[in-house]
């Protein structure tokens, strides 16, 4: 079988590496674009105290994706892969109320029955959270989740295109365009030369729209724009800090080298204007120094900007065009695609090579907007 993905974030390129594992004659084409969010993207894996849990759809997805680390862990492994950004190093679930920390923990308690990789949830006062995070503030007591991790969005994009090369894929860059004859896709035009494929998967993030619309194919996905911030804290030993979950959708999460990542605004209606903005940069400073006061005096070293794709109803989009037959489509994951990224390529590769599903593609049907 020979498959082009179109789109080289965290979807496509998982896509392409799990089909590339099962011995598929697989082409990657990606544009490139700036401020894919894959790239922009500091990762946090752990779902199971998130306020968008009673969103089952979201919830089934976002589980399912935490669950399947460890089993990509293990793949990337034997493919030589073990430096890809990702570290359990727990989370900080943190609030000046006792009435939120109560119903945070009973929420982790009753989510841990279904997903055992939550890991031990442990009641923190100020001072013992201080101890793990120390820029914290003084008003904050914690529920702490031990099985949450932290992953570099570019890094693992990069690790699975490596893996995926290992196994005869094929990484291609440019614009592609869909070619089409009558009712079947038949392959893809990368600068007017046609790569003809048996199926082709879009996995093109918020720049969904014009490669679709040549096919007749409307999808009601938006770019949101988010703006993170880098912060370098000179001499200080940040490897093992655990990711901080406020109540607000910001949050915090260190990496190795003296440097901790506070995130992001959700900014609708921008288009793909890929600009830093005062009231972006302002937003999400003071959101984190508002729960973190002693970073105040650290270095603001970088922004990122990406577009995270949206659907109305914060729901992916993971399934096939069925009255094209031989074209599906993955996208919408917005704010969650390094939790649940991974894990949507192996299910739309299993689905593209016709294995048993576990999984329910119905409530990620791509036309269920269509009226």
């Amino acid at each position: 079988m020979n498959v082009s993905v179109v789109g080289g974030g965290i979807v496509g390129m998982s896509t392409a590496y799990h089909l590339a594992r099962e011995g598929t004659d697989v082409t990657l084409i990606d544009q490139g674009h700036k401020g894919q969010a894959t790239a922009a993207g500091a990762g946090i894996v752990c779902p199971w105290i998130s306020s968008k849990k009673e969103n089952q759809a979201w919830y089934t997805l976002a589980r399912g994706g935490a669950h399947y680390y460890q089993q990509l862990i293990d793949m990337l492994s034997e493919d030589g892969e073990d430096d890809w950004g990702f570290k359990r190093v727990g989370s900080l679930a943190v609030s000046d109320q006792e009435a939120e920390l109560d119903a945070i923990e009973a929420g982790a308690r009753a989510s841990r029955q279904e997903s055992p990789e939550v890991g031990e949830i442990a009641r923190l006062s100020n001072k013992e959270a201080r101890k793990v995070f120390p820029p914290l503030g003084e008003h904050l007591g914690a529920v702490h989740l031990s099985g949450a991790a932290r992953i570099d969005g570019g890094q693992l994009r990069d690790a699975l295109r490596r893996g995926a090369e290992k196994h005869g894929a094929t990484i291609i860059q440019g614009k592609a365009e869909l070619h089409a004859k009558g009712r079947e896709v038949q392959g893809v035009y990368v600068e007017e030369k046609l790569h003809y494929a048996d199926h082709v998967i879009m996995a093109t993030g918020a720049w969904a729209s014009e490669p679709l619309a040549s096919i007749g194919v409307s999808l009601p996905i938006e770019p949101q724009r988010g703006q993170i911030l880098h912060l370098h804290i000179p001499g200080a030993a940040t490897s093992e800090w655990p990711i901080v979950l406020p109540t607000t959708s910001h949050y915090m999460l260190a990496f190795d080298d003296s440097r901790v990542v506070v995130g992001a605004s959700r900014e609708n209606g921008t288009g793909f204007d890929y600009r830093q903005t005062a009231g972006g940069i302002q937003e999400v400073l003071e959101s984190g120094l508002s729960i973190a006061p002693k970073l105040a005096d650290s270095t603001l070293s970088e922004t990122r900007i990406g577009f995270r794709p949206v659907t109305p109803d914060e729901i992916p989009i993971i399934g096939r065009i069925h009255h094209l037959g031989n074209i599906s489509v993955a996208n919408g994951l917005g704010p969650s695609g390094l939790t649940m990224g991974p894990y949507v390529g192996k299910v739309l590769s299993d689905h593209t090579l016709g294995k048993e599903m576990e999984l329910d593609l119905s409530p990620y049907d791509p036309l269920r907007f269509e009226t």
